[in-house]
């Protein structure tokens, strides 16, 4: 089965990335994997806190891909596979799409303005060749029905 690999975060294109990624879903028969990153934190001395700090960017990340499944089976009948890992994203994405054979493409969204987001600049930079799988960069300025129509 053909899957869709989309990183998901707080932004408004990521919501773009996964309606695209689920229309493309259902016309293909294939799925989706809804990433989302726990940002690494920055070392902090007292251990304590910075179980905390990870701890509460963790929750926030698990929130967002609860949030999305629960979007994506609600409009397109999907049901994700959801992953959360903390790390560099760039490597996170080689690593998951290196372990799984089915993900077909990695979709990302791009701002509707403005510098891209870190991914997009990576994926579509330095990195750009590297992948063994195409990257889909869905622009952020497109409407549902524009979206709906493209996928």
């Amino acid at each position: 089965m053909r899957t869709y690999l989309v990183v998901i975060d707080d932004s408004p294109e990521a919501e773009i990335a996964l309606r695209f990624a689920a229309r493309r879903a259902v016309k293909t028969g294939g799925g989706v994997e809804i990433l989302s990153l726990a940002e690494p934190q920055e070392f902090i001395a007292f251990a304590g806190v910075q179980a905390t700090i990870e701890e509460e960017a963790r929750h926030h990340a698990e929130a967002l891909v609860a949030a999305a499944a629960g979007t994506l089976l609600q409009e397109s009948g999907l049901r994700p596979t959801i992953t959360v890992r903390s790390g560099d994203g760039p490597s996170i994405i080689r690593e998951l799409i290196a372990a799984n054979d089915a993900i077909a493409a990695l979709v990302l969204g791009a701002a509707a303005s403005g510098v891209p987001g870190p991914l997009v600049a990576h994926f579509a930079g330095a990195d750009a060749g590297a992948l063994p799988v195409p990257v889909m960069i869905i622009p952020g300025s497109l409407t549902r029905e524009q979206i709906d129509r493209l996928s």
